[in-house]
């Protein structure tokens, strides 16, 4: 049988074939997403589930020309495969490889780099307000808005602005009723009804001053075509509600979309996992924190949980299973889930709010007006902190502790292990005069036997992990543990101390004081930016108590650090046991 989808390089290409072909290019396209993520990893459920409108849009659509943005972006599999980039598709999220996501510098077709969900309509009515000014009235600007993020409210901040506007935007509702878990909400329950035909109330996108089209179903290629036809002719800005199912082609990643958003390796013909053997393995930080927070909120009436859509990927599902009432997934509203814990925290309430790192940069201005300004004590904890691995620069948790460590009234802490992360969460919901940020990264930790009596940790004091001679290492979380294993494995260690500082804010300044009076040279070692990060705050204490000491900062350079195995991305940035052995040997010569 004859394959179409090998001679398809682009959408022009695509837009040679009749209408009745297209059904079989989604099967291709499907089999051959289903094919390379199966062994080669990535995300899978959202991108089988908009294989037809992605063929549509750009069989309909005279993309590039016609600028379409994706939102979010782990649903662009399909586009990317359709547009020049299927022959390299297999280097997907692999360093030097393609993105994971769409991103400018890749492709004309990526018009919009969308790692963060929710910015897409934003974008598109900015490009449609721009070819207005520029007097481009024929040019088409789509915003695919897919995973639950149309309820996020800066994508109605946008199309409030988009509905008193006359530009050519066109809003496409990808409604599978979930983004990596299932959604929640209100305007969950209304798409719902929606859906059912059971809506009596006036529809919201037409009170916002949209055309509304729909719903109509997204596996029904040449409905998708027919209406996409449609409402090219329409010069306002319109809304097409498409449902799809995500997962759509594979029975497994249908049954269980929260697994198969992001599978890891299976089989392609069965859809069943590749068996991992975890028994002998530490926990992930997420699920110390996930296990944790249990145990102290059975204990804790005042303890609530939080998250912005992430559940799972926190693995604050267990309080969520098993003390429902007090564990809140707020969908994705980074903004509101920091206020709510703001607000929770005046009433006399102990809010863990659990928020990816690189998502925390979302509600800055919440952290900064609505908890530190007025000292209440919430506790972040920051998943994912430091690199991330292979979703890249849009994801990587490096920023925290540069643009935390400026705020006043907030305690930063980074846990060297598994152990630490339980004591300051036990610490921390005893009761804090201020807010404080735990963060720690993704993956697993490096304690089998992890689960120890809690002890209360002292803030603001660091430990010392290893005595020395000559170099004192000062490090930061759980970075510090490949410090660690150099000096286990090097012949000069005794020659080199290492401390776990353990708080970024505030500073052990009797420890740094001893510290800078022993040793001539110090390092400090973090897996966070340098430029204003944990070694800006060691620097800014140097200059202050005026020591001279020589510094070496190790950490992420100032530059955006793509994708790649976080081994790799240590490598890179300089970071790893290998770059840390070679930079002790090079103080010492």
């Amino acid at each position: 049988m004859n394959k179409l989808l090998s001679d398809i390089n682009s959408p022009i290409d695509l837009r040679k074939l009749s209408k009745e072909d297209l059904p079989k290019i989604a099967q291709e396209l499907r089999e051959f997403i289903i094919d390379i993520v199966a062994t080669k990893e990535g995300h899978l459920g959202a991108s089988l589930g908009v294989v037809e409108l992605t063929i549509a849009l750009h069989y309909v659509f005279n993309t590039p020309k016609d600028l379409l943005v994706w939102d979010v972006g782990h649903q662009a599999y399909g586009h990317k495969i359709l547009t020049e980039r299927k022959d390299v598709f297999h280097t997907n999220r692999r360093r030097n490889g393609i993105s994971g996501f769409p991103k400018r510098d890749e492709s004309e077709y990526d018009t919009f780099g969308v790692g963060h969900s929710s910015t897409a309509i934003s974008a598109a009515l900015g490009m449609a307000i721009a070819s207005k000014l520029q007097k481009n009235f024929t040019k088409q600007h789509i915003a695919v808005v897919g995973d639950a993020s149309i309820a996020s409210g800066m994508a109605f901040e946008a199309m409030n602005h988009a509905g008193v506007t006359d530009t050519n935007i066109l809003v496409i509702l990808n409604d599978n009723a979930i983004g990596i878990d299932p959604s929640v909400g209100a305007l969950k329950m209304y798409l719902t009804n929606v859906k059912k035909g059971t809506q009596k109330q006036d529809n919201i996108f037409e009170a916002l001053n949209f055309e509304y089209s729909g719903p109509i179903d997204g596996h029904d290629i040449f409905a998708v075509v027919a209406e996409l036809e449609r409402l090219k002719t329409v010069k306002s800005p319109k809304f097409l509600h498409v449902i799809t199912t995500k997962g759509k082609g594979l029975k497994q990643a249908e049954d269980n979309q929260v697994t198969y958003h992001a599978p890891g390796k299976f089989d392609k013909v069965t859809g069943e996992l590749t068996p991992k053997d975890t028994t002998h393995l530490p926990p992930k930080f997420q699920d110390v924190f996930g296990y944790t927070i249990v145990e102290l909120a059975k204990e804790n009436e005042k303890i609530v949980g939080i998250t912005p859509a992430m559940p799972t990927g926190s693995s604050l599902k267990y309080m969520m299973e098993e003390i429902p009432e007090r564990a809140f997934d707020v969908g994705i509203a980074e903004q509101h889930a920091v206020t709510l814990a703001a607000g929770m925290a005046t009433q006399g309430l102990i809010p863990f709010c659990n928020v990816y790192s690189t998502f925390l940069q979302r509600a800055y201005d919440q952290v900064i007006h609505d908890v530190a300004l007025q000292n209440l004590p919430v506790i972040f904890c920051l998943d994912r902190a430091g690199l991330v691995g292979e979703d890249g620069a849009t994801h990587h948790g490096v920023f925290d502790l540069a643009y935390l460590r400026c705020i006043p009234n907030l305690i930063i802490f980074a846990p060297l292990d598994e152990v630490a992360l339980r004591n300051i969460m036990y610490t921390a919901q005893l009761g804090l005069k201020h807010p404080i940020a735990i963060r720690y990264p993704r993956g697993r930790g490096v304690l089998l036997d992890w689960k120890q009596p809690f002890q209360k940790i002292e803030i603001g004091k660091g430990n010392c992990i290893q005595e020395g001679t000559e170099i004192a290492v000062l490090s930061i979380g759980a970075i510090g543990t490949i410090m660690i294993d150099v000096l286990q494995e090097t012949t000069f260690s005794t020659k080199v101390a290492q401390y776990d500082m353990q708080f970024v804010k505030p500073l052990d300044e009797p420890l740094l004081h001893e510290i800078f009076e022993k040793f001539d040279t110090i390092v400090t070692l973090e897996d966070g930016v340098i430029k204003g990060g944990f070694g800006s705050a060691i620097s800014e204490f140097a200059s202050q108590h005026n020591y001279s000491n020589r510094i070496h900062f190790c950490g992420i350079p100032d530059r955006f650090i793509e994708h790649g195995t976080v081994e790799e991305l240590h490598s890179a940035c300089g970071i790893s046991k290998n770059a840390m052995k070679e930079l002790l040997i090079s103080i010492l010569r």
